[in-house]
């Protein structure tokens, strides 16, 4: 059978609907400073399927933003520079497309959703303008018509009164509605891959999981692929098809989300788990992964989640664990993986 393909823009190569939405493939990334060079994202390799949502979870400074970043093509260079990997659309690389090859793709082919609405909008701009540019730059539409598809797009993601509200300036809306903003300028060019950097950051717990039921059923309704960046389980439990667990800049365990909640197979996802606060554990002490990431300038040898965990031995402080085959679309980076998760 003929492949079908999809026609290319401004020279850049044909896209083959029968890869995958996104595929993701030894993405590395480094940041050169000062005090030396930092491998923030060291090998990771996913991939994402239309309507799918996969979660990237770790804690803070584990590469979950960095990659984000590199995938939108917005890493800030110098200091931070992709030195290796590949991050495919459709079979198309889009490291290797020119800088306007690349801008074209970026909001209507992959969006992304900022953690921080306050700072990603221009406070010196109404919501309406800044959410009509899209259109005026992308799509070359009027004034006119951009502002009547900045109302559409308010509507779109619940705003109540979207007519008045689109001429309304960042600051006039609470923290749940300027993310709301952000979500309708992110699905503005009706893009196939929806990254959310933390989307529910700072929001008290009801907003948040108005917003990631919003995302839920946009993503359901449009078919998008979904890249949901978070350190919260509760959030990922709840939305995830898919988990890629990262720490100090690489995957240590990747999985459906079912089968890393029913068992973990690495020592630090079984950590995150156990330190989630539950009901039945009421008044007891919360358990927490003792120590602090490794520096990324100095990663120590073998393991780099050796020395904070509970299971170390001399191997794990001299080899590098390599990414074992658990079961059909799973892996974890642990020597002793199958003591974490027996059969």
């Amino acid at each position: 059978m003929k492949k079908q393909t999809a026609p290319s823009t401004s020279g850049r190569p044909e896209a083959d609907s029968s890869a995958p939405l996104l595929e993701v493939e030894n993405l590395q990334v480094e940041f050169r400073t000062r005090d030396g060079v930092a491998k923030a994202v060291n090998g990771v390799t996913f991939t994402l399927e239309a309507g799918r949502t996969r979660a990237i979870l770790g804690e803070s400074g584990s590469g979950k933003s960095v990659t984000a970043q590199a995938i939108m093509g917005i890493l800030d260079s110098p200091p931070g520079y992709v030195t290796g990997g590949a991050v495919r659309h459709r079979g198309v690389d889009m490291l290797k497309l020119n800088r306007e090859q690349r801008r074209l793709m970026r909001g209507s082919t992959v969006a992304m959703i900022f953690q921080d609405a306050l700072s990603a909008l221009n406070p010196v701009f109404t919501v309406g303008f800044q959410l009509g540019e899209m259109f005026r730059v992308h799509r070359g539409m009027s004034r006119k018509d951009a502002r009547t598809k900045a109302i559409e797009l308010l509507d779109l993601v619940r705003i109540p009164g979207a007519a008045q509200r689109v001429d309304d300036y960042p600051h006039q809306f609470s923290g749940g509605m300027r993310q709301r903003v952000m979500i309708a300028m992110a699905l503005a060019l009706d893009p196939e891959i929806l990254i959310a950097d933390e989307p529910t950051t700072a929001l008290d717990v009801t907003v948040q999981a108005q917003i990631m039921k919003l995302l839920a059923e946009l993503q359901q309704e449009r078919s998008m692929g979904l890249l949901l960046i978070t350190h919260d389980m509760g959030v990922v439990a709840d939305v995830a098809d898919d988990i890629s667990v990262m720490y100090a800049g690489r995957v240590v365990e990747q999985a459906p989300v079912s089968e890393i909640y029913d068992a973990p197979a690495h020592p630090y996802t079984k950590s995150l788990l156990e330190s989630i606060p539950r009901v039945d554990l009421r008044g007891q002490e919360l358990s927490v992964i003792k120590g602090l990431p490794p520096t990324l300038t100095a990663m120590p040898p073998g393991c780099s989640f050796a020395p904070r965990c509970y299971m170390a031995r001399e191997k794990c402080g001299q080899e590098a664990p390599p990414a074992f085959d658990v079961a059909a679309d799973r892996i974890s980076r642990c020597h002793y993986w199958d003591e974490v998760h027996p059969a």
